[in-house]
């Protein structure tokens, strides 16, 4: 997989992967490796060129033949599957080269001149024209200064080159921590947060949760189709973005749910921005790309919890996920905290 496809999680996953298989039937396409990688690329959203491609050829009636197959996975998938790796390392291989290239020059130049001074300073003992060694002894200078220049910027041109690699080795860890389809952090990023915020928690500061969850979602895309609502989640991702703080992290948890880990936010602070990031989605208008058509507006369910010392995450996770479920079950596009929780079970 390229750099840019992270690992998602199980349920995720499993549904791209049934709308792969199941677009592959409805086209007659065998379900081979390279037919079925094609496929899930295309539904997860992760490549648009490869989205437009596919698009097209359904679009005017193109048959998926094994020759339009093969072409798909040989432009789309193949040559991203290791191309970042390949180039990174072809471009270290050649810089570690010219690296001692240099190198090698700068000690051999370094040994030519003080040979020569050596020769210089032997004249001198041996009653040469003081004229005669002075013009030697800057003749010798002068090519040094020369050769220093030139390897000087032989220097900053591969100082540059490994910028260059570096920047791109950063980019490629950033992709490989953000969700291909909604942009946000994905699990292997949001696992290494939250392990992060706990250890600071643990010493007293406070750690809260948010668990969004998109009301009626399977409806909507059996109603509108998938691509306006993978549309729909790109949406709600941007506002989840925009309404946290700078030092929160919002993340994909999991098909329609989103999620959004606050340190230094107690249980309040974070149902507060909840409810702000709730009542964003419900002033939200959506239309569809193709036609224009405006779409009914989409509400979402949140659940908060508060970070307890010593507790393992996936006992909050677990807290936040009952506090959503039950703010589905209270007529959904609500905010409920954990402290509903218990009043909920004891009135039930």
């Amino acid at each position: 997989m390229d750099s840019g496809f992270d690992d998602p999680d199980h349920d995720y996953a499993a549904s791209i992967a049934g709308r792969a298989m199941r677009s592959m039937a409805e086209q007659r396409i065998p379900p081979t490796p390279a037919n079925f990688a094609v496929w899930f690329r295309y539904f997860a959203g992760s490549q648009d060129d490869l989205r437009n491609a596919v698009d097209l050829l359904i679009d005017h009636n193109r048959p998926f033949d094994a020759g339009t197959n093969r072409n798909l996975f040989e432009t789309y998938v193949a040559p991203q599957v290791s191309a970042v790796a390949v180039n990174t390392s072809e471009r270290l291989h050649t810089l570690m080269g010219a690296a001692k290239e240099f190198l090698a020059t700068a000690i051999a130049d370094n040994q030519s001149q003080i040979q020569a001074i050596s020769e210089v300073t032997d004249q001198g003992n041996a009653g040469v024209d003081p004229k005669v060694l002075v013009g030697q002894l800057m003749n010798e200078l002068a090519r040094a200064a020369t050769r220093a220049t030139r390897l000087e910027a032989g220097f900053a041109e591969k100082t540059r080159e490994l910028d260059v690699i570096r920047d791109s080795l950063s980019k490629s860890e950033e992709r490989a921590r953000t969700d291909m389809l909604t942009g946000l952090a994905n699990r292997r990023a949001l696992d290494e947060f939250l392990r992060q915020a706990q250890t600071t928690a643990d010493w007293g500061e406070p750690l809260s949760v948010l668990l969004l969850d998109i009301d009626h979602f399977k409806s909507f895309n059996d109603n509108f189709g998938h691509s306006v609502g993978d549309q729909v989640l790109r949406l709600m991702a941007r506002v989840l973005r925009e309404k946290v703080r700078q030092q929160d992290l919002p993340a994909r948890y999991g098909g329609e749910e989103l999620i959004a880990v606050l340190p230094d936010a107690d249980l309040a602070i974070c149902a507060e921005i909840a409810e702000v990031i709730r009542r964003a989605i419900a002033e939200c208008t959506i239309t569809r790309r193709s036609t224009g058509e405006m779409l009914p507006s989409i509400s979402v369910s949140i659940g908060v919890a508060q970070y307890r010392t010593g507790e393992a995450i996936t006992d909050l996770i677990e807290r936040c996920d009952r506090a959503l479920y039950l703010a589905k079950g209270g007529g959904r596009n609500r905010v409920v905290t954990e402290s509903e929780l218990d009043r909920a079970a004891a009135a039930g």
